[in-house]
């Protein structure tokens, strides 16, 4: 860990202090009473925290109100249906599946009294909106032992038998993006390569992606550095423009994605961009920046998107439309999904060796290899690595389902098999 990100660390801990205290003073002494060893229920099958004989609670910890609000209703409403379908096909393990959700903005106070709240009462997340969130609440994770599956995908979760992230980390999709900028959109060794990013785990982990590359090919790295709040890119357009740089990474959201590719276009930065997954909303193409969307912009995602023929995304976006008819389809529907749909996989597997406690059903995560929710194939076996190290290259298309539309099928470069993290 490097000074700079131990002091971001130490801010952030400072910031949340006394929400921390609190859950300290009011968790520490119950939790020992309300955590049982394992006692057997209904079929036989041992349970602890937040599983009854009727009822197993999950939780989700959402962004609906803040800077990936899109986002958080998407994975939300996702989950919400895959509970629907699970329970009216009888639940798991006998039992009915319940979602508990709470927002919290994209403000780390909220989150982590959402997870002081929720972790007492609950077997695990499927869904934690927010790398640093997450990681905040980290060590708190690993002596409480709930299963989280997070919409985050900071290299710095990696190496926790109970935050698994699903698909590529943002270090690796990174690599695979700028391998396709290099290959296909005339990216050269000795170019300069601009990336706009956030500050804080999510953009320095898609940076170091960057960095590396900038290793392997000889490329010179134009950083902008900006913060969630921040929506207007007119002078990280400037800047990059000003420096000569041949193409962009953002990783960011979408409302600076937006802003950054509409600006280039405007001011004649006409370089291909790609985006981080969570630098993409289908609604963008209904603003201003459309056009230069779709004839600049692209994003590697860790899944085939909503709108692929294949048969997974085909039946999930029948179905979401089906239930949530005046709601638009993008690629939050699919993480949503990917997490409850692997989180029912762990359960189901738990049940099949009647442990149903939160480190029964971790261990039956540990056993899931070559495993496919219908988007991409995951492998949960080794909790020091993502999932997966593909990359989907997708691009806006206001003529497809779900408003993106694929340019390269799921891939790992060979750039990403051989990167090593320091």
């Amino acid at each position: 860990m490097t000074t700079a990100r131990a002091h971001r660390r130490k801010a952030t801990a400072a910031a949340i202090a006394a929400v921390l205290a609190i859950a300290g003073a009011a968790g520490c002494s119950s939790k020992a009473k309300d955590k049982d060893t394992g006692k057997a229920g209904a079929g036989g099958v041992k349970t602890d925290v937040g599983v009854t004989d009727k009822t197993i609670k999950l939780g989700a910890l959402t962004d609906m109100t803040g800077v990936y609000a899109t986002l958080g209703k998407s994975v939300t409403q996702a989950q919400q249906l895959y509970v629907k379908q699970t329970n009216a096909a009888g639940g798991i393990c006998g039992r009915q599946l319940e979602l508990t959700v709470r927002d919290h903005g994209y403000d780390p106070q909220k989150a982590v009294a959402g997870y002081t709240e929720l972790e007492p009462e609950v077997l695990g997340f499927a869904q934690f909106i927010g790398s640093p969130f997450v990681a905040s609440v980290k060590q708190r994770i690993d002596a409480d032992k709930p299963l989280v599956l997070p919409q985050a995908w900071s290299a710095s979760l990696l190496g926790s038998d109970y935050v698994r992230v699903l698909g590529s980390t943002y270090d690796i999709e990174t690599i695979n993006a700028i391998d396709f900028l290099m290959k296909e959109k005339g990216l050269k060794k000795g170019d300069k390569l601009g990336h706009v990013y956030f500050e804080g785990d999510y953009g320095e982990n898609a940076l170091s992606g960057s960095k590396y590359m900038a290793e392997q090919n000889d490329l010179t790295i134009v950083e902008q550095k900006i913060k969630p709040t921040d929506n207007d890119m007119t002078a990280q357009v400037a800047a990059l423009k000003k420096s000569g740089v041949k193409a962009i990474v953002i990783s960011a959201g979408p409302r600076q994605a937006a802003s950054l590719v509409g600006v280039a276009a405007a001011g004649g930065l006409k370089v291909p961009i790609i985006g981080n997954n969570s630098a993409y909303a289908p609604q963008l193409l209904a603003t201003q920046a459309a056009p230069a969307l779709e004839a600049m912009y692209y994003v590697a995602t860790p899944a085939l998107p909503i709108g692929d023929d294949a048969e997974g995304p085909s039946k999930l976006a029948a179905d979401y439309t089906a239930a949530y008819p005046k709601d638009a389809l993008d690629n939050g529907v699919v993480a949503g999904w990917t997490a409850a749909k692997t989180m029912g996989e762990a359960l189901t597997r738990a049940c099949e060796k009647k442990d149903l406690t939160r480190d029964g059903v971790d261990k039956a995560l540990l056993s899931i290899k070559d495993w496919n929710a219908g988007f991409g194939v995951h492998d949960f076996t080794d909790p020091n690595a993502p999932s997966s190290l593909e990359s989907v290259i997708i691009k806006p298309d206001k003529a497809a389902k779900g408003g993106s539309s694929v340019v390269r099928e799921p891939e790992v470069s060979e750039a990403a098999q051989s990167f090593k993290r320091s």
